[in-house]
């Protein structure tokens, strides 16, 4: 029986979906103003995991991931590169789908805009100003009076004194009060018409907590199974979005709240002004990406991730491991189901059972490679290549997977350069001319290449 840990509980608890057989599932995706980080890759991840094992398990599965495509941070950005907020949003979501297809992340069922549903964002606003929630500020803002709604700060734990005293609360004279935040921006005179929309208060655009919202009430209805995002979300903007959508539809929002750990870096919060930020792209250009996959699953996903050269070279030589168990399957074999009634397979379900364990889940997979290598088993090694599928790992030619290396390359040598060599090292020894041999192993070995004799001739690999 699958169990998640609850962040709004703050425990484990058992799983029943709302619907049997079906699950609901809104994760916050990105702002798309700049190339996706770390960050973004661990949230991406995490819950393409989290949908791959919730259908490996039988559910029928609706996941919704939106895209922020308005924001103070789009428009500052637009104006300084020269374009449109479209074409700047247009052009953020291809590079997000480049990153995500890179990473084995599959697309969610619905992927809002958030531009595509202000008029739900307005009917929303427009509910809660009918129930005394929402009000109309000095400033033509439209803002939500936090100390109306009855359980604020149940999710992040903080009373309404805390939030008061806390230095993260926006003071503004035209609020009620300071712990209100804004639903409806005034437009100002300055921002472009683009990101101006007419409404019973005013031309203006959404906050962004309404958004999500809106848009998890429109496509799962107003109550649904889980949310997720990264922990940075629990406050404010989940806490937001549970006094709104409540306040708004009268009835529980969200029965299970889910929340993935931070990403440092060399033990620092990644950040730009400490010049240790990476974009996927970034780490893609020294890294294969399914090693950054492999990386950011074989941590539980809300513990803390400590990404580091160093790490990342271990998970590539951990990864390296796996599929060298696989290199025994035939060219032709063909992909089996998961067999969950085997050893492993039992193992591996109790593991995603547990709050979704891909560490102990990748320790299973070990374990069967292990196995793989000591019974040459193809039986074996076919069910070692199909648990990693359910968490997106293992799919590709073990071959090619070994002489790959980050963008394809291998360092200054081509493929066809590697085979020459290892056709004048076999000519080499065929002349017994080993210290000549030995030195071509060795110029290989140097440039990244280890060769493998066996029965069959000689192969290589990256090193």
């Amino acid at each position: 029986m699958l169990s998640i840990f609850n962040t709004l509980n703050r425990e484990k608890e058992e799983f029943s979906s709302i619907e049997p057989g079906k699950v609901r599932m809104y994760v916050c995706g990105m702002t798309v103003y700049d190339y996706c980080h770390l960050g973004h890759a661990r949230v991406l991840v995490t819950f393409d995991v989290v949908a791959r094992w919730l259908r490996a398990a039988g559910y029928e599965v609706t996941y919704v991931r939106n895209i922020t495509d308005i924001d103070d941070k789009i428009i500052r950005r637009a104006a300084e590169s020269g374009e449109s907020v479209r074409t700047l949003t247009d052009r953020f979501i291809a590079a997000m789908h480049e990153d995500c297809d890179a990473l084995g992340v599959l697309r969610p069922e619905h992927e809002p805009r958030a531009t595509d549903f202000v008029p739900q964002m307005q009917s929303m606003i427009s509910r809660l100003e009918a129930r005394g929630l929402a009000y109309l500020a000095g400033n033509r803002d439209v803002c939500y009076s936090v100390r109306k709604f009855e359980g604020y700060g149940r999710l992040s734990g903080k009373s309404l004194d805390d939030l008061r005293a806390g230095e993260r609360v926006d003071v503004a004279a035209d609020k009620q009060d300071p712990l209100d935040f804004v639903l409806w921006k005034h437009a100002r005179e300055d921002e472009p018409e683009e990101v101006k929309w007419s409404s019973p208060w005013g031309a203006g655009r959404p906050g962004w907590h309404i958004e999500c919202s809106a848009m998890s009430s429109e496509l799962l209805g107003a109550h649904f199974d889980i949310h997720g995002g990264g922990q940075d979300l629990q406050f404010p903007h989940h806490e937001n979005e549970i006094a709104q959508s409540e306040g708004a539809n009268g009835c529980t929002f969200v029965n299970y709240w889910m929340h993935n750990g931070f990403v440092r870096v060399d033990n620092e919060k990644m950040s730009k002004s400490l010049g240790n930020f990476f974009t996927i792209r970034d780490v893609l250009k020294r890294f294969d990406a399914e090693v950054l996959r492999f990386f950011i699953v074989r941590a539980h996903y809300r513990s803390p991730l400590n990404y580091s050269d160093a790490h990342l070279e271990d998970a590539r030589n951990a990864l390296d491991r796996l599929y060298t168990a696989l290199k025994i399957l035939p060219a032709d074999a063909a992909p089996v189901e998961a067999d969950f009634d085997a050893s492993h397979g039992q193992r591996f379900a109790a593991a995603m059972d547990d709050d979704f364990n891909t560490a102990e889940a990748v320790a299973v997979l070990f374990d069967l490679a292990g196995e793989v290598n000591r019974t040459r088993s193809v039986e074996q090694a076919l069910q070692l290549r199909a648990l990693g599928s359910v968490i997106g790992l293992l799919q590709r030619d073990p071959t090619s997977y070994l002489q790959a290396a980050a963008n394809g390359q291998l360092g200054v040598l081509e493929a066809a350069e590697i085979e020459t060599r290892i056709a004048l090292r076999a000519a080499a020894k065929k002349a017994r001319d080993f210290a000549q041999a030995d030195r071509i192993r060795a110029e290989l070995l140097e440039a990244g290449v280890v060769l493998e004799d066996g029965a069959q001739g000689t192969v290589w690999r990256r090193a």
